[in-house]
């Protein structure tokens, strides 16, 4: 979407908000021996304290409020009866609406005890998604964003997930524009002033591509290497752009 007010604003700093909440409670209480649908359900019950629902629930029945994978599992994981083991790595992705407006949001960590190779992953992941965030403004191509993620990719040593993009968002899931990981140097279009999208780079240390698994919804790689995924809803603006889902 495009933001046309100020209410369309202060609406997206609510549910970014509450979906970054959502996500930092979970991450508290994740632990070794829970299972990832007791982390959802906790999820769940956070988003309707605050009057949100789950976003993918809602549009496409997902069977959970919160996407939750694991490992090998890049994303969309089902939360159901698998038990966290120590060393786990989780990958947490809550998308809710409320009062029409939709945030998105994602995390990657690892349980207890830490690996390094595992913990830089997802920091690097993480700092990828600031840098490329903090270089847009009003009048970018949308073939920069892939352009950097890329390059950063390469010198962490990385590969990016490639069929997995960044979209544009805030009344639906999905919107218009779709946004590669990877540069296209044919793609001529450009960030507006207003304009509501998420920016989540998924780096891999393995394969860059995942695989939808029997269930219809899981994503994993398919030599079973690690990958990790940040994620933040930002509203361009011809300054820096606006971050949403922060508590």
């Amino acid at each position: 979407m495009t933001v046309g007010s100020q209410d369309d604003i202060d609406g997206l700093k609510e549910i970014g908000r509450i979906v970054a909440l959502t996500l930092n409670e979970m991450k508290k209480h994740t632990k070794a021996g829970m299972t990832t649908k007791e982390l959802d359900e906790l999820g769940g019950r956070i988003l309707a304290s605050h009057g949100a629902i789950s976003a993918p629930y809602k549009t496409f029945q997902f069977p959970g409020q919160t996407c939750i994978s694991v490992n090998d599992e890049v994303a969309h994981g089902i939360p159901g009866s698998r038990v966290l083991k120590p060393g786990d790595l989780i990958n947490i992705d809550v998308c809710a609406e409320k009062d029409g407006y939709v945030a998105d949001t994602g995390h990657s960590f690892q349980i207890a005890p830490f690996s390094e190779p595992v913990t830089r992953l997802c920091r690097y992941t993480h700092y990828t998604m600031m840098k490329v965030i903090s270089s847009l403004t009003h009048g970018v191509r949308i073939n920069e964003i892939g352009k950097l993620i890329q390059q950063e990719a390469q010198q962490g040593g990385y590969k990016v997930i490639n069929d997995l993009c960044s979209h544009g968002v805030g009344r639906a899931v999905h919107e218009w524009p779709q946004i590669p990981p990877t540069y296209n140097k044919h793609d001529k279009r450009m960030l507006k002033e207003g304009l509501v999208i998420t920016i989540e780079p998924f780096l891999s240390m393995g394969a860059d591509y995942v695989v939808e698994q029997q269930d219809g919804w899981t994503l994993r790689t398919p030599d079973r290497s690690f990958a990790a995924q940040h994620e933040h809803t930002i509203i361009i603006t011809k300054d820096k752009p606006i971050i949403l889902t922060v508590a």
